[in-house]
């Protein structure tokens, strides 16, 4: 059981990776966030990647809950594709992680050690195999219309939504421009025409 003191690292080091970037903090910053000394944290997480590592790791086992929570809550693919654009829309009116810490790192990977790149590797693969299937439980439901693949509708629905954080994000976290350019995405993949 992880203590109170290593969640509490773990949750400065993603709040500080979602807002400035893997090469933008430190563990000085982590040490005034929490109230720790150093040497403190450098006994959970002996090097900054290792920390990285386990923030990530955990991040993609919460989504992975969230998943499992949404698939046995919501069973028509066009609702969950709704509920997944949802969370970020409330994420970013909330101001509460508004930008995926995958996708941030993603932009960061020519500098990040190699087992963090691993771990944003992996993020972006969990979410495109879920995406795939509920595109594809979609299509065989007959609601949901994937042109080129479940896949490659997959990969080009997750490429947006990222591009939706980021304007967000430049027009100063708003969840309107998000759900603009989101939920548009979506509607394209529910209004084409059945074959």
């Amino acid at each position: 059981m992880a203590s109170a003191t290593y969640e509490k690292i773990l949750d400065a080091a993603e709040d500080l990776m979602v807002s400035r970037g893997y090469n933008a903090f430190s563990y000085a910053d982590i040490s005034a966030e929490v109230g720790v000394g150093k040497a403190t944290i450098h006994h959970h997480f002996p090097t900054k990647a290792d920390l990285a590592e386990k923030v990530l790791a955990r991040y993609r086992a919460k989504n992975r809950r969230s998943v499992e929570e949404l698939l046995s809550s919501v069973s028509d693919p066009a609702e969950r594709l709704g509920a997944y654009i949802g969370y970020w829309e409330d994420c970013i009116r909330r101001k509460e992680k508004p930008f995926c810490i995958g996708a941030l790192l993603a932009s960061e990977i020519p500098s990040l050690p190699e087992g963090v790149v691993r771990q944003v590797q992996g993020h972006f693969s969990d979410l495109a195999s879920w995406l795939a299937a509920i595109i594809d439980d979609g299509t065989r439901a007959g609601t949901l219309e994937a042109e080129k693949g479940a896949a490659a509708e997959a990969e080009m629905l997750m490429a947006t939504v990222h591009g939706a954080m980021l304007a967000a994000r430049v027009a100063g976290s708003d969840p309107e421009v998000f759900s603009a350019i989101a939920r548009r995405a979506v509607e394209q993949i529910l209004q084409r025409p059945m074959r």
